[in-house]
């Protein structure tokens, strides 16, 4: 077993990096466990220009390579792999990863969450050039062009609403002949003119030429009858999914399973600290993930300082946590 570090971040996308630059200026040493997608979402975006300090776009790995860089300047360490097994009942916190077993007083998840995917081979070869799964990531540069937004539930309809402020149609297509949204969702949806549907239908193959996105086939699932479709970009609209599965049963959670916190980036446990898009279903930006590294980082740095004053640390018992 290592030695006992002050912090161990699992994570390494925007809230993880972040939170181990703030870490790590406050000689607190952090080793970043960097997960089963070094960089994070961000690795498979393509230009990025919201985020705060580059006047001009940058790529998505860019802006990671950036970060991990500047995070290593100040004395992070990185170890591959993700977090296999994670014991949050006893003080110091215990991480397994490819055979070695990591001890921390304090902790930072910042996991993420993952989109959820059609899972073909089409979309993963025009992930980032043509299909995406975040329209306020994506959306400024599908301007004046036609796109899918594929799904039936508030995150399709929320990306369709969104993407009308910039392309000039916006289909959503269905598997079913209803919708699963809320009331006040569909009915934003189908008062905007902008907006039409395609029911019963689900991607069979997303096609396209010279690297971008250019059509697809939809198949009717009644008919059986596949047509293919002129278009421009795909938006995947069937949610996301928070990393969070190594921390059932140990940390409380929403019904969908992102962690809950409070008082900043406090999780039940104390010395736990969660950031990033692992605890944020509403926003779910690169920005924001790093502010909440940044938060988290501090909170941390205060435990740290609290525990000087308190010799004998105990852990809450995660079996009495409320799990939502």
């Amino acid at each position: 077993m290592s030695q006992t570090r002050d912090l161990m971040i699992l994570g390494s996308g925007a809230a993880g990096l972040t939170a181990a630059i703030y870490a790590a200026r406050a000689n607190l040493a952090p080793l970043v466990l960097e997960g089963i997608q070094p960089g994070g979402q961000l690795t498979i975006t393509t230009e990025v220009e919201n985020f705060p300090g580059f006047r001009d776009a940058i790529m998505g790995p860019a802006l990671m390579e950036e970060m991990r860089a500047q995070a290593a300047r100040f004395g992070t360490e990185f170890h591959p792999g993700e977090a296999e097994r994670v014991d949050l009942g006893s003080h110091p916190f215990t991480v397994e990863s490819e055979g070695r077993t990591f001890r921390a007083r304090t902790l930072i998840i910042a996991t993420g969450a993952s989109a959820k995917l059609l899972r073909i081979p089409s979309e993963e070869r025009f992930l980032g050039h043509g299909v995406s799964a975040c329209a306020t990531c994506d959306g400024f540069f599908f301007k004046g062009k036609r796109v899918m937004v594929i799904g039936g539930g508030d995150t399709a309809m929320e990306e369709a609403h969104f993407l009308t402020k910039f392309a000039t149609h916006v289909t959503i297509v269905h598997r079913r002949d209803t919708l699963r949204a809320s009331k006040i969702m569909q009915e934003r949806a189908r008062a905007n003119p902008r907006i039409s549907f395609i029911w019963d239908s689900e991607v069979q193959e997303i096609v396209g030429e010279s690297g971008k996105v250019t059509g697809i086939d939809l198949l009717h699932r009644k008919t059986g009858v596949v047509t293919r479709h002129d278009i421009d970009g795909i938006f995947i609209g069937i949610g996301h999914q928070p990393n969070t599965k190594v921390f059932e049963g140990q940390l409380p959670m929403d019904p969908s399973g992102y962690l809950i916190t409070h008082q900043g980036t406090a999780t039940a446990i104390p010395g736990v600290f969660a950031a990033g898009d692992v605890q944020d279903r509403v926003y779910r930006q690169a920005v924001t993930a790093a502010g909440s590294g940044c938060m988290a980082a501090l909170d941390a740095e205060r435990y740290l300082e609290a525990l000087k004053h308190a010799p004998h640390p105990r852990a809450a018992n995660p079996a009495k946590a409320p799990i939502a």
